[in-house]
């Protein structure tokens, strides 16, 4: 089922600058993208080597869904609602990809691959939510 929507990109400001017209043009049929969400609660014991994950762990997903994947971004928790609450997920990645059942494919074939290196970066099991993108906005105030 194809679903019209805008591509969501939240990245460095020069990234966004080079692709800012392009990303302005992305409803139209055939432009679908989703985001696989993986998210590394916080609490009691948990643990997270942020280094790892950017170094290794992702750019090894990233490379098992080849052109599939239009990019990914990994967010590192600093905070909570206020300054004085503990952050809820240490880390957050993103994948972004055109088609999910490929997806889903791919992951599958290298599940074994993805799981054993869980143990080099954390100990947390990620919570995983896939969702459609659907609409981009700009704050256009100077």
């Amino acid at each position: 089922m194809k679903i019209k929507f805008f591509l969501l990109i939240f990245a460095f400001i020069g990234l966004l600058s080079c692709k800012t017209s392009q990303l302005m043009h992305t409803s139209t049929p055939g432009n679908e993208l989703f985001k696989v969400a993986i998210l590394y609660p916080n609490g009691e014991g948990k643990t997270f080597d942020m280094v790892y994950y950017e170094s290794k762990h992702m750019p090894m997903v990233a490379g098992f869904l080849g052109k599939n994947l239009q990019f990914y971004e990994i967010d590192k928790g600093i905070a909570g609602r206020t300054p004085n609450d503990k952050v809820p997920y240490l880390a957050v990645g993103y994948f972004y990809v055109k088609d999910v059942p490929e997806y889903n494919k791919t992951i599958g074939k290298n599940i074994d691959a993805i799981i054993s290196d869980f143990k080099n970066y954390t100990n947390i099991q990620p919570v995983i939510q896939v969702s459609e993108v659907r609409h981009i906005g700009f704050n256009n105030a100077k």
